[in-house]
């Protein structure tokens, strides 16, 4: 042993013999204390006598820190009493309820922003009390939302500190699928959705499917989005992360890509120049017919365009972007907007009740141009839509739109194996639905 520790570096050797020193010294465990010599004589040590051993922590510094640190975080424990708000309650009346003065109440609010929020309480909720020996508001605690918990403490200095708890959000997947038997909205609320997710779904597909005019028996819907759960408790959906819908034999598909937009499986965008239906919509009363007998005038005429039947205020959107060509009235047209997509799209909104826009105007993809009426010769609320390429009328249910970009080739290599492995999903599950209802 003392050959290896020779041989060892200088460093190494005084480890080894401190350690050594420490462990002869531990075999001699007193059991009472050594009286130390005024002139600190050192005297020999007698055989078989246990002594105190003194030992320097190096690290007692640190131990205290770690010591301090336990001691802030063992936050004070407050019995609270739960005040549930009312119909025509105030913040005062609950204040007074819970027997603290107007003061307080004006001293707490005004602390800061966050303690402003007390001020817009609705019926239903919780305002919990807590007191100090002397009977003043010691804590308030105020649930803001599922995961965000507003607490109000009274310091030392006799004002008031705020914090806020804010729970682990857990995400997990789900998936539902459906087949529309009527409408795509009563399919989706029979798949479990929420009217939400049934409008964001839609929105996805809506640059390629109209979902008053295009829709069939039997066409089919898959989606996998978003759960979230806090402390096991499900509290609500978050975003779709992939979508399938088959429209008349026609398959569509699309996955969110970390940028928050979706596109296609190839790497192509969802979002078109244009949208195929530019109005929320109950449902169509006439479609693009060249030979179409006039409803007023009992005429042939032809119905360049489709006309969309909804309550009168429905809001209509740009199909596209654009410039106003046109913007104002006439006894056939009633209230009507025209708007140039660059040189080789027009697209035409009649009858409107109001108009949004002014000739010359530049308007974006989905913003409001104006609403729903039956301004004109008609003979009720509808949106008459019409689409022209170079000048010459197209079927706006059936025209080959101008295709979107592509991801660039690095982002597309980054959105392939998830989008991959999220469609295949889809497909498992859209499987497992159809053998379900051919049990």
């Amino acid at each position: 042993m003392v050959s290896v520790v020779h041989k060892l570096p200088n460093k190494h050797k005084m480890l080894i013999m401190g350690f050594l020193v420490t462990i002869v010294t531990l075999m001699l465990i007193p059991t009472e204390r050594a009286t130390a010599s005024k002139d600190n004589d050192a005297k020999p040590l007698e055989v078989g006598k246990r002594y105190e051993l003194q030992v320097k922590l190096e690290d007692e510094e640190k131990i205290a820190e770690l010591n301090s640190a336990e001691e802030a975080l063992s936050l004070p424990s407050y019995e609270h009493q739960d005040f549930e708000v009312k119909n025509g309650d105030s913040l005062a009346v609950i204040f007074k309820r819970a027997g603290f003065s107007a003061q307080t109440l004006h001293k707490l609010v005004n602390t800061n922003e966050e303690t402003k929020k007390l001020t817009k309480i609705h019926p239903g909720e919780v305002l919990s009390f807590a007191k100090n020996e002397q009977g003043e508001l010691q804590q308030l605690k105020y649930v803001l939302s599922k995961t965000d918990t507003l607490f109000v403490t009274l310091n030392n200095e006799g004002s008031y500190d705020t914090a806020i708890d804010s729970k682990e959000i857990e995400t997990l997947t789900k998936s539902a699928s459906g087949s529309i038997n009527g409408s795509f909205w009563t399919a989706g609320i029979s798949a479990g959705l929420s009217e939400k997710q049934i409008m964001n779904f839609a929105t996805i597909f809506g640059w390629d499917v109209d979902f008053a005019n295009d829709l069939r028996k039997d066409d089919q819907f898959s989606l996998i989005y978003e759960t979230h759960h806090v402390d096991g408790e499900y509290i609500g959906t978050g975003k779709i992360l992939a979508a399938e819908f088959i429209n008349q034999g026609e398959r569509y598909a699309a996955v969110r890509h970390s940028d928050g937009n979706f596109y296609t499986p190839q790497g192509r965008s969802m979002r078109k120049a244009f949208l195929r239906a530019p109005v929320n919509f109950k449902y169509i009363s006439s479609n693009f017919n060249p030979r179409r007998l006039h409803p007023v005038t009992k005429t042939v005429k032809p119905h360049r365009g489709i006309d969309y039947a909804a309550k009168t205020g429905t809001p209509v959107v740009a199909a596209g972007n654009g410039r106003v060509l046109k913007a104002g009235y006439n006894r056939f047209n009633g209230n009507y907007v025209f708007i140039q997509h660059g040189n080789t799209y027009v697209t035409k909104y009649l009858h409107l009740h109001k108009r949004k826009v002014k000739q010359g105007e530049k308007v974006k993809q989905g913003q409001l141009i104006g609403t729903v009426g039956a301004t004109g010769r008609v003979t009720g609320a509808h949106l008459h839509y019409e689409f022209l390429v170079n000048g010459v009328h197209r079927n706006p249910k059936t025209v080959k739109l101008p295709k979107s970009e592509p991801l660039p080739a690095s982002e597309l290599a980054k959105f392939k194996p998830i989008a991959d492995t999220l469609l295949a999903q889809l497909e498992r599950d859209r499987e497992i639905q159809l053998a379900m209802n051919n049990k």
